[in-house]
């Protein structure tokens, strides 16, 4: 049978079983991100694709033997919950969540869920910076610091590390622009941010990038590769000097929803504060209380006010479904089968295969087309992977490992295994789905 007619087919079913098994669907009134003027009229604006689909509609006799490779895989990990959404050429064929979203109120883990993705954020980020430098609102050689950087504010000038000046837009991206963590990980240590600025947290975009002017830089800028939360923090302010909105705005307003990504926010750091369909998160046995970032003297989680969530912003502070950000994947990978929101031409420069540096915004990209991005922080891990053969997945989980950023390579062996277990998925889209639901409400 043709793929045209089986994906006719496929439609057809996902109508009826909508209708029947969940009809709740069809009669959701629209949801609105943004507030607007009184008198305005509001944008209707599209159900999320996590938000239509459900663990049912991947229930397939083909997969039984990959969900047991998973279920035990989190068993010997002592897992709590994963979501794992699959695309192959364009087409999402699978989409599940396991365990527990939140094992104490007893909520299974859904489609529809939300987790933290920790450095897959950095992906976002970089897409961002990219989009701005394609309409020509920046260069990436462009120079960040200093009076004539794009930074030049009086509060960002007050350095006395002139190698500062050097840095630029690209060097950031390729995790090359000079920090590190000699003194610790700013990001992840409020107390290091509080002798520099000699005030407590919380603390916003602009302390933090007051924090990098003010501490100096580790190495000149451009001659070596070390790994920086704080650089793209520094990017997450510089979009919005550039773009003239506040972070987390231009990006779902000028990334995400072209891209058809309408659940996918910059996190809290508090359980109480979480998302209506964010997930709890959970650290290993051995993990110890820290001091609350919000300075309050509280010894609190990691997991639950330990980490600055928000603060994190571009770096690492996103929240999202693996579906939603398969999504936004199939936006950015340079494939015909879907339109993109950036040109062929900055894909390949994203995912160029450079010695001795990083790409941007991905982890790792080699000329064959397999790229990777990982993300780990206490109670994610994540990992997301484009392969050569024309597969991408995302796994994402509300549980930390004591492996710790290592635990993504026991992810991706898992996932080797348990593809060995499908002789042939099926043919279907389930993208489709939120395209009939915006037919239905209209």
């Amino acid at each position: 049978m043709k793929k045209s007619v089986k994906r006719f087919f496929w439609i057809v079913g996902t109508l009826i079983f909508l209708s029947v098994a969940r009809p709740w669907h069809w009669f959701a009134g629209p949801s609105c991100r943004t507030a607007v003027a009184a008198g305005d009229t509001l944008p209707a604006a599209p159900k999320p694709l996590n938000q239509i689909l459900s663990n049912a509609d991947s229930e397939l006799p083909e997969a039984v033997k990959f969900d047991r490779a998973v279920l035990a895989f989190m068993r010997k990990w002592e897992l709590t919950g994963a979501s794992l959404a699959i695309m192959k050429d364009g087409n999402l064929i699978y989409a599940k969540g396991y365990g527990w979203a939140d094992r104490e109120d007893g909520e299974p883990m859904e489609v529809r869920h939300i987790l933290r993705i920790a450095s897959l954020s950095k992906l976002i980020t970089a897409t961002a910076v990219m989009k701005l430098w394609e309409e020509g609102k920046l260069r990436l050689e462009d120079r960040v610091f200093g009076r004539k950087g794009l930074l030049g504010d009086d509060r960002f000038c007050r350095y006395t590390d002139k190698r500062l000046e050097q840095v630029t837009v690209e060097q950031l991206l390729r995790h090359r622009g000079g920090f590190t963590v000699r003194a610790g990980d700013p990001m992840f240590d409020w107390q290091i941010v509080e002798r520099v600025l000699q005030r407590q947290p919380p603390y916003s975009t602009d302390d933090y990038v007051e924090y990098a002017v003010r501490s100096g830089l580790g190495y000149r800028p451009g001659t070596r590769t070390y790994y920086s939360n704080l650089g793209y923090v520094v990017l997450s302010k510089v979009i919005e000097k550039v773009s003239g909105l506040p972070y987390e705005r231009y990006v779902q307003d000028k990334i995400l929803a072209p891209a058809g990504c309408f659940d996918m926010h910059i996190g809290r750091s508090r359980h109480a504060d979480k998302f209506p369909n964010e997930v709890r998160y959970y650290e290993t046995k051995e993990a110890e209380a820290v001091p609350a970032c919000d300075g309050t003297g509280a010894m609190v989680p990691k997991s639950d006010g330990g980490n600055d969530i928000q603060g994190l912003s571009g770096a690492g502070g996103w929240v999202a479904s693996p579906t939603e950000l398969l999504k936004f994947v199939a936006a950015i990978d340079g494939d015909p089968s879907r339109m993109d929101i950036l040109h062929r031409s900055t894909v390949r420069r994203m995912t160029q295969e450079v010695k001795g540096e990083l790409p941007i915004g991905w982890m790792h990209a080699y000329a064959d087309g397999t790229w990777s991005r990982t993300g780990t922080m206490a109670g994610t891990n994540a990992l997301l992977r484009k392969q050569s053969n024309g597969y991408v997945w995302v796994f994402v989980t509300n549980t930390s490992s004591w492996k710790g950023s290592r635990f993504h390579t026991h992810i991706g062996a898992m996932l080797r295994q348990a593809f060995g277990k499908v002789t042939e998925w099926p043919e279907k889209d389930m993208f489709e789905a939120d395209s009939l639901m915006g037919e239905v409400g209209n």
